[in-house]
């Protein structure tokens, strides 16, 4: 806390915070900078100000004060949330967590990492790497995106087919919860079940429950040898075919990424390649491990049917030339116009479905739709490209988004697979849950925030 003495009745509620602790600014330029993420929505006004954190004892202190106070505080890590999770606007606090960007230790025995919130999920993988080992959670992302942000919304990625999402790489966390006590969730062993999972339960909770101060995450041994090969298609049906028959094969990649073709146009049109000329769909698939070459010929000839060509990886180098295809998708979007991403899971073999409906809804509503997928996980990023200046939340880009929606749920499918709910999808998350999920769910965001500071209206 600072030296001077605040009294709350002198200030309104924000500057009082603000000028109760340290490392704080008001400045246009602060607020702008932290006042939304990377989901394309724009708050219609600025947060108060922003509090950057340097230590768990500054979030203690911050949300303590807060909590005193009664300031609606929005954490933020590294700003690369699709679902506006980290909007914030007047009357509201933006927490950034961003400067607690240490590898606290490594443990190569145990395989364990103990990082901070602000740590970039690549920079892990670069500081384990050494040991042979690898953090598994991948998003595209992950060179910009946090170790926080992550786990605020349960992130995937393109190893979480058979590696499993964040949830299954964190072991332990120290939260802040919203009066500010710091609680320890988890353990540092791989099985445990002393009592209710809290750990799972913080994991995916959008920064609602509390904030994310330290993890303990999971390592996984490197392995020892990865296969890496693309496929194009005569259309995107034929590539979710072909995924589909891959899963169908009883083969577990450790990547399969699908994009359609004017994804794949915007991404030569970025890079300079030219790929698009080989098909109307492209398919990314890797196999690890000491059968990983054994795997891709299984593969292979499971898609055979469905492709027009195909090209194996003939070194580390191609394979990272051939992934980044996949990785360079939404920054190439980025160049048309304002991207709205969404996020709906159907189960694997509804692939082909689901993406010919996705084209039907662009057609019906003459709103671009770019196709992305983890096709071995069901999990698709429809993208939504409007023009700079037009909507991505109301309007036609809106209708775009309930009707990807519903699709998907007509199908069994869901209306987030890693990007989490925020204040972008909260209009659709009754129907999928249902009132009885939805009150429970509320019930149990009161007991950890019974004044409702921490993150409003943001998830349920």
């Amino acid at each position: 806390m600072s030296t001077n003495t605040v009294v709350p009745s002198e200030l309104n509620s924000s500057t009082a915070l603000l000028k109760g602790l340290r490392n704080t600014s008001n400045s246009e330029a602060a607020r702008s900078a932290a006042n939304t993420d990377r989901s394309g929505y724009t708050p219609p006004t600025l947060p108060d100000g922003v509090v950057y954190a340097e230590s768990i004892q500054d979030v203690v202190e911050a949300m303590k004060l807060a909590s005193e106070l009664r300031v609606p505080i929005v954490p933020r890590g590294a700003g690369t949330g699709l679902a506006a999770g980290a909007s914030a606007q007047a009357g509201e606090v933006v927490v950034d967590v961003s400067r607690m960007n240490r590898i606290l230790s490594i443990d190569p025995v145990e395989q364990l990492a103990v990082v901070q919130p602000g740590v970039l999920n690549a920079e892990v993988n670069a500081a384990v790497a050494d040991y042979g080992l690898f953090y598994a959670p991948d998003p595209a992302s992950t060179a910009i995106c946090s170790i926080g942000g992550n786990i605020a919304t349960n992130a995937g990625g393109m190893w979480c087919a058979k590696y499993g999402v964040t949830r299954e790489s964190i072991l332990a966390l120290k939260v802040v919860l919203p009066d500010g006590t710091l609680l320890q969730t988890g353990r540092n062993t791989i099985k445990g079940v002393s009592g209710y999972d809290l750990n799972a339960l913080i994991i995916g909770s959008e920064g609602t429950l509390g904030i994310v101060v330290e993890a303990t995450l999971r390592l996984r041994p490197r392995p020892f040898q990865t296969a890496t090969v693309t496929a194009f298609f005569p259309d995107v049906e034929h590539a979710a075919q072909a995924a589909s028959a891959i899963i169908a094969a009883r083969l577990q990649p450790s990547v399969l990424e699908l994009m359609d073709s004017q994804t794949v146009e915007a991404v030569d049109a970025m890079l300079g390649t030219n790929h698009r000329a080989r098909g109307g769909a492209f398919l990314l698939a890797q196999t690890d491990g000491y059968g990983a070459y054994l795997e891709q010929d299984v593969l292979l000839e499971a898609i055979k049917p469905y492709a027009t060509s195909h090209e194996r990886a003939t070194d580390d180098a191609h394979a990272t030339e051939l992934v980044t295809l996949r990785r360079q998708a939404i920054p190439a979007l980025e160049r048309l116009g304002t991207v709205s991403i969404g996020d709906v899971g159907v189960p694997r073999n509804k692939l082909a479905e689901v993406v010919a409906g996705l084209e039907e809804i662009s057609a019906r509503t003459n709103v671009p739709i770019y196709t992305v997928a983890h096709a071995a996980d069901g999990n698709l990023h429809p993208m939504i490209v409007m023009k700079h200046g037009e909507s991505i939340t109301s309007g036609p880009a809106k209708k775009a988004l309930g009707d990807m929606f519903y699709l998907a749920k007509g199908l069994g499918g869901t209306l987030t697979g890693e990007h989490g709910i925020g204040l972008l999808k909260r209009d659709w998350l009754k129907d999928e849950l249902g009132q009885t999920s939805i009150d429970l769910q509320h019930r149990i965001r009161n007991v950890f925030d019974p004044q409702g500071i921490l993150n409003p209206g943001k998830a349920i």
